[in-house]
């Protein structure tokens, strides 16, 4: 017989219950809570202007630590990140960035490529930190579970913790610069990992120069940001 005051071992199936099955209650998530995170995802910026000022390390690690909460498709946590730290490694990684950069302006017609030539589209001689991200396409935790008529959900999976450290590294205060404009395949080449890992992202990570209101592509007439009206179907 069960003690007083104690749960019940045994769910009403009677198979044992697990410490994690114990409903807990929520924290209060309220309204003043609610305005501070949309403030949290309204300033998230792309940033392109770094101090280099170093990040301290523990900021860095709450953040990825808050990546890892992240969902991901049958709990399987394919996400990799790489810190590159090796200055020859940087500086080839800034060499492809050259590379696709002057072919991407070279791609628009004259007023655009002017535009896109003013833009500073990397940060990456500036950032302090240099966060390689990878999708790990071999991983067989989760056990495939939802996938398999999915496969690019583990790639999915991984832009999920990217934008989950972005939004924590916004909340202290550090800026992070998506790079995109840069040869998969020889950054990966460059940092030596394993042959399944593929490139999601390319992170720089630093206190920003400088904070705006508006994101910088609006700023300067790139593109404005559309109405969530206008992303909504209905069926």
């Amino acid at each position: 017989m069960s003690g007083a005051g104690r749960a019940d071992p045994l769910d009403k199936s009677g198979r044992a219950s697990r410490p994690s099955e114990q409903q807990t209650v929520p924290p209060d998530f309220d309204a003043a809570f609610r305005d501070r995170l949309a403030d949290l995802f309204a300033w998230r910026r792309d940033v392109r202007r770094f101090r280099d000022d170093p990040v301290d390390e523990g900021t860095l690690s709450a953040c990825l630590a808050l990546a890892s909460l992240a969902p991901s498709v049958g709990n399987s946590q394919p996400w990799r990140f790489v810190r590159v730290a090796d200055r020859d490694r940087r500086s080839a990684v800034i060499e492809t960035f050259a590379r696709c950069n002057e072919a991407a302006c070279a791609s628009y017609a004259d007023a655009r490529r002017d535009l896109y030539a003013s833009l500073k589209l990397e940060g990456l001689r500036e950032a302090p930190i240099h966060l390689a991200v990878f999708c790990d396409e071999a991983t067989e935790t989760g056990h495939r579970l939802g996938r398999e008529t999915m496969p690019e959900m583990l790639r999915y999976s991984v832009v999920t913790a990217v934008h989950s450290f972005w939004l924590a590294a916004r909340a202290h205060g550090l800026g992070v610069g998506w790079v995109s404009i840069l040869e998969p395949d020889t950054v990966t080449r460059l940092l030596d990992v394993p042959a399944s890992w593929r490139l999601v992202a390319y992170l720089c990570v630093g206190r920003p120069v400088e904070e705006h209101r508006d994101p910088e592509l609006v700023r300067h007439g790139w593109q404005e940001r559309l109405p969530a009206s206008a992303r909504l179907t209905e069926r």
